[in-house]
């Protein structure tokens, strides 16, 4: 196993949305940080600096991953690609705060697209109201 916890207590049953919570927050922080921050920097510059970050790191995750399925030693290369995963999700992030959509309406897309099923398990979810959903169906501006 390669994680540990940091104390004594017992963990919740997962540990994503937590950490997702955290990095959200502190990326909000960041429009104010000024252009010290690397963060505050991709906020606020050059919109295709980040777009163009985020598609890098989105080849870097899948060359990595290329990497795991040739491996006859996985362990390093499983490290590099869950280390190339975290800096995805991080210009991901970035992008939904420069663009205005939070964890929560980010949740409630991810949710739209489970069956009723799948929603019937869990309670108290948050769900898009039906006139936001967008099955892919893109519209010409």
């Amino acid at each position: 196993m390669k994680t540990y916890l940091s104390d004594a207590s017992n963990p919740p049953q997962s540990q994503i949305g937590d950490a997702l919570e955290s990095l959200a927050q502190t990326i909000a922080q960041r429009r104010n940080a000024g252009p010290e921050s690397y963060t505050y920097r991709l906020l606020t510059g050059d919109l295709d600096t980040l777009l163009k970050k985020l598609v890098e790191e989105a080849h870097e995750t899948t060359l990595a991953a290329k990497d795991v399925a040739v491996a006859s030693d996985k362990t390093a290369d499983v490290d590099h690609l869950r280390y190339e995963a975290g800096d995805v999700v991080y210009h991901l992030m970035v992008l939904l705060e420069r663009c205005g959509i939070g964890l929560d309406e980010f949740a409630a897309e991810l949710n739209s697209r489970m069956t009723e099923e799948e929603l019937a398990g869990r309670g108290g979810i948050v769900m898009l109201k039906p006139e936001h959903v967008n099955r892919g169906n893109h519209v010409e501006k």
